[in-house]
C-alpha cells in the first residue's frame, strides 16, 4: 500500500495525472482507504489522513489533476453499486470520461465461472 500511494504521488508531482478505483473496503493496511494514503504523502503529513469513511460506501474512485494545486475529484461508492464514470484527465483542462461500469461488466463476463464462483463465495478457492 506504501509503495502505490508513494507511486501516485510521484506521478502528480511528475505532472502525470492519475486515476484511482479502489474496490476494496478499507482494511489493516489501508485504514483510511488508498485515497488517505496518497493524501497522506501529498500533504506531507506526519499522521495519516483520516477522513472518516462511510461503512455504506467504504468504496472509492478518484481522479486526480497534477499541477499545483493538484485537484481531485472523489467518489464513494456503495459495494455492489453501479460505477460511476470517472473523469481521466489529459491535461488539467481537458479530461475524457472513463466508463467504469461498462468495462467492469465486460472483464466480470469473461471471467470463467470458476473464478466467478469463487469470488462471490459460492466455491472455495484452489
Amino acid at each position: 500500500m506504501d509503495d502505490f500511494a508513494d507511486k501516485v504521488a510521484a506521478a502528480l508531482d511528475a505532472d502525470i495525472h492519475v486515476l484511482v478505483v479502489d474496490l476494496f473496503a478499507p482494511g489493516p493496511h489501508d485504514p483510511h482507504g488508498i485515497h488517505g494514503a496518497i493524501r497522506q504523502r501529498l500533504e506531507r503529513l506526519d499522521q495519516p489522513y483520516a477522513e472518516e469513511i462511510s461503512r455504506a460506501e467504504p468504496l472509492t474512485l478518484a481522479s486526480y489533476v497534477a499541477g499545483s494545486p493538484i485537484e481531485v475529484y472523489l467518489e464513494h461508492v456503495a459495494i455492489g453499486a453501479l460505477l460511476a464514470e470517472m473523469p481521466l484527465f489529459l491535461q488539467r483542462d481537458r479530461y475524457i470520461n472513463v466508463p467504469l461500469q461498462p468495462t467492469y461488466d465486460a472483464a466480470w463476463a469473461t471471467m470463467p465461472a470458476f473464478w466467478r464462483d469463487v469470488l462471490e463465495g459460492r466455491r472455495s478457492p484452489p
